[in-house]
């Protein structure tokens, strides 16, 4: 398949429709506010009912630079269980309007592959909507999101998080299977916001999902292969089975192998971090900058 050509420049930032921007010519970092008693990495699980919990850690995470705040309640570790809508509204809902209260000039992200959820969350003041399913889970999501006009995060995945372990067999080139669906799924999203290209859409390889370690690794190394899409990268390594597994550590145990790679990651062109470690990614985006 021959590499697609972009429709405009690379993204340069992100405009909600509340107004605010996430400005992308530099590399940011997005911390993740997970609200879901059972993440992979115990020390980021946060009780939905425990508002000054969520709010002090919101505050932490922008103190130490986080550019976006991401806000989930539905976790999608590999076997994870699934959980209703309701839940996951319950879960998120009141966190996202916490916050917007708190900080009303905070970039809020709804992590969520599901269309109703998302358009409460943006209703309720979130700026951008990241879906694990890149269009998949729910086919209601992309004319949500056009409809919305709010910047979406397409992401790569195959199945579900509860079957993706066994979906690691790539007949074909990795990489190509990867542009491929994301020429496929902005198609999709061209087609649901009336023919015309949204401009504000980041891209996520998707680390760990439906990827086994040489595969994650393998999509690491060739991240600039993405780039002709014209879609800035969102890059997901925190504290995953890719680092800690691989070194025979726990995921409370994984940050300094974490920094090494979103080193690696953003050599390769990623342009917003998401992370656990608020403080630490900001300082590997400034050595970078000072560096490359």
């Amino acid at each position: 398949m021959p590499v697609p050509s972009p429709s405009h420049a690379v993204t340069q930032s992100l405009k909600s429709p509340h107004g605010r921007l996430l400005d992308l010519r530099q590399p940011q970092v997005m911390g993740i506010l997970n609200l879901t008693p059972d993440s992979f990495y115990p020390g980021s699980r946060l009780s939905p009912a425990d508002e000054t919990a969520l709010l002090h850690r919101a505050e932490a995470m922008l103190r130490a630079g986080a550019a976006a705040l991401d806000v989930g309640g539905y976790s999608s570790r590999p076997g994870a269980a699934d959980i209703a809508p309701t839940e996951e509204l319950r879960r998120v809902l009141p966190a996202i309007v916490a916050v917007r209260r708190a900080f009303p000039e905070a970039f809020i992200s709804i992590d969520t592959f599901r269309a109703s959820i998302a358009a409460a969350a943006v209703a309720a003041g979130a700026d951008l909507v990241n879906d694990i399913g890149g269009g998949t889970l729910d086919a209601d999501m992309l004319p949500t999101v056009a409809r919305l006009r709010v910047p979406y995060c397409l992401m790569h995945l195959r199945g579900t998080p509860q079957i993706m372990r066994e979906l690691t067999d790539y007949p074909d080139d990795l990489v190509l299977t990867i542009l491929r669906f994301f020429r496929d799924q902005l198609e999709k999203l061209r087609q649901a916001n009336g023919g015309h290209p949204p401009a504000d859409v980041l891209l996520d390889p998707g680390f760990g999902f439906a990827k086994n370690a040489p595969q994650n690794f393998e999509l690491l190394r060739r991240l600039p292969e993405l780039a002709p899409l014209g879609h800035a990268l969102l890059v997901g390594l925190s504290r995953k089975a890719m680092v800690h597994k691989f070194l025979g550590l726990s995921p409370d145990a994984a940050l300094n192998g974490t920094t090494a790679l979103h080193a690696w990651a953003l050599r390769g062109g990623a342009r917003l971090l998401r992370v656990h470690d608020v403080a630490e990614a900001r300082q590997v985006v400034r050595l970078w900058e000072m560096g490359w």
